[in-house]
């Protein structure tokens, strides 16, 4: 088995069973591979959290990208794609964004790594909402990328508990409303 499918069966494992619980036992399990198969490339849980959590940031950076440069996609809709992203993981039983969020409430110190890796998604997330922000030229686009940042780990952090497509619709939609408010001010509609 390659490392990234053990690494993508790891997330799988820590989506439904959460990072307190996880352990190498679980996942080898899951992969089919003996313990200490998984302990030649991960010497304990910590280790395999922390390269799992890197190897989704870097899915997500990639998804990131194709949104960004995608020419088809409105900057409006590139805004917005998070919550059909998140859609279809709640549609196949797959919570991965939330990961992160739970990172920072399990290593809750700062100078950790998995902390650290944690607080680098939740800025390249503010960054890409930012830059598209820019692009729409709303006015104060940090204090509206902080909006919607908040908005997106609000839905993230109630997917850890109710997993519910409902709370993705509601965040889509205040998403929306942020972004026509914004859209508003910027055009002297509410001046």
């Amino acid at each position: 088995m390659q490392r990234e499918e053990t690494l993508e069966l790891a997330l799988q494992v820590l989506e439904h069973q959460g990072i307190a619980n996880t352990t190498l036992e679980m996942v080898a399990r899951e992969a089919d591979l003996p313990r200490d198969e998984i302990r030649r490339f991960w010497p304990d849980t910590e280790a395999l959290l922390y390269d799992a959590l890197r190897y989704h940031s870097q899915q997500i950076e990639a998804w990131r990208r194709q949104v960004f440069y995608d020419e088809n996609l409105s900057a409006h809709s590139k805004l917005l794609a998070r919550y059909e992203g998140l859609t279809n993981s709640v549609r196949n039983q797959r919570y991965p964004g939330c990961l992160f969020v739970a990172a920072c409430s399990f290593f809750p110190d700062a100078a950790h790594p998995i902390h650290q890796l944690a607080n680098q998604q939740k800025r390249a997330a503010w960054e890409f909402t930012h830059s598209l922000l820019t692009q729409l030229e709303v006015d104060d686009p940090a204090m509206v990328a902080e909006q919607m940042e908040l908005v997106l780990e609000g839905c993230l952090s109630r997917l850890l508990v109710k997993r519910s497509q409902a709370d993705v619709d509601t965040a889509r939609h205040l998403a929306e409303d942020i972004l026509r408010f914004a859209c508003c001010r910027t055009a002297g509609a509410l001046g």
